[in-house]
């Protein structure tokens, strides 16, 4: 049986379906403060081998429980608050929610012989690029709390490998798109942050202007150059991960991404072309502390996972799309 922590918010519920659709039997654990539990009720409709159980990895009595009742041989781990600007505002929540709560899913799976995990890491353990693309033995320097918590994480991963032997696989993200809106799982964020649901956003809603932060980058138009990746590939790859793990018992770590940028125009003009219509849009000044390129190197990943990009950008926009016009109705 799979623990998958956070299966309830965008990544995790994706990788739920991943899992379950493969006949694995899976425990979703969330607490539901990003997550959506209209989002498990739609996985569960359709898939009879996910169990939710609601708990906060902040407090341990929660997570002992479900080692307690169900027979987990495996974690994949996402529960983890996400935003960047919010990290840099308010930190202590950062550390205290994504660091003192992996701390607590650690020592339960070392107290109950729960000996692998994957672990949802970031690109943002970087910090800025000393050269692109960037591959997993890049220097490692966050330059916010959301990527240090995720990096401290991994560093004490580290020591749970020599201490306890526990055995864990870190996947670094870089920029995720689309959704699976045939399993009514999308993006879903109650502040929406990201690229395409908020070109997408103001394509939906006439009073609404997507706005471009920046255009005196130097990149081909100006604008900041992104590795965009689709959530579906994303959700195969921890797959993969899972079965590396149980195959080679290992730590090890992995980038991924696509190695083909996109400037931000070029998602911009992308939308407008597979949707058809204009979006109102505006230039904006620049924001602080965005890098012009970011480019993930996903060779170790493709050689030793045999991971494979399946999903065109053209088709993760439309995709987000369709989820973007289901969603509507949820809210």
């Amino acid at each position: 049986m799979i623990l998958i922590t956070g299966g309830a918010g965008y990544i995790g519920s994706h990788c739920v379906v991943e899992f379950a659709k493969n006949g694995l039997d899976v425990v979703i654990f969330d607490n539901l403060s990003t997550g959506h539990s209209k989002i498990v009720e739609n996985i569960q409709s359709k898939y009879k081998n996910v169990i939710f159980q609601k708990g906060d990895l902040k407090n341990k009595s929660d997570i002992d429980l479900v080692f307690k009742q169900y027979k987990i041989d495996t974690a994949i781990h996402f529960a983890a608050y996400s935003q960047v600007a919010q990290s840099v505002i308010e930190p202590g929540m950062y550390y205290e929610n994504n660091v003192l709560g992996t701390l607590n899913l650690l020592n339960s799976m070392v107290e109950n012989n729960v000996l692998k995990i994957v672990f949802s890491s970031t690109a943002a353990v970087y910090g800025e690029p000393k050269y692109t693309p960037i591959d997993e033995n890049h220097p490692k320097n966050p330059i916010n709390p959301y990527g240090k918590t995720k990096l401290m994480i991994e560093n004490i991963m580290n020591d749970y490998d020599k201490a306890y032997n526990l055995k864990s696989i870190r996947l670094r993200y870089f920029n995720v798109i689309g959704a699976n809106y045939l399993e009514n799982i999308g993006e879903w964020h109650d502040v929406e942050t990201h690229l395409v649901p908020n070109i997408l956003k103001s394509a939906m809603k006439s009073d609404l202007v997507f706005k471009i932060f920046g255009t005196d980058y130097p990149t081909s138009d100006g604008t900041c150059v992104r590795d965009y990746v689709d959530v579906e590939d994303l959700a195969r790859a921890h797959k993969l991960a899972f079965e590396y793990l149980n195959r080679e018992n290992k730590t090890n770590v992995f980038n991924l991404g696509t190695q083909n940028g996109s400037s931000v125009k070029e998602i911009y003009n992308k939308t407008v072309e597979v949707l058809g219509q204009e979006i109102p849009l505006e230039y904006v000044e620049k924001r602080q502390g965005d890098p012009a390129i970011l480019l993930a190197d996903a060779t170790k990943a493709k050689t030793m996972l045999n991971w494979r990009i399946e999903n065109t950008l053209q088709k993760s926009i439309k995709n987000a799309y369709e989820w973007e016009k289901i969603l509507k109705n949820f809210n």
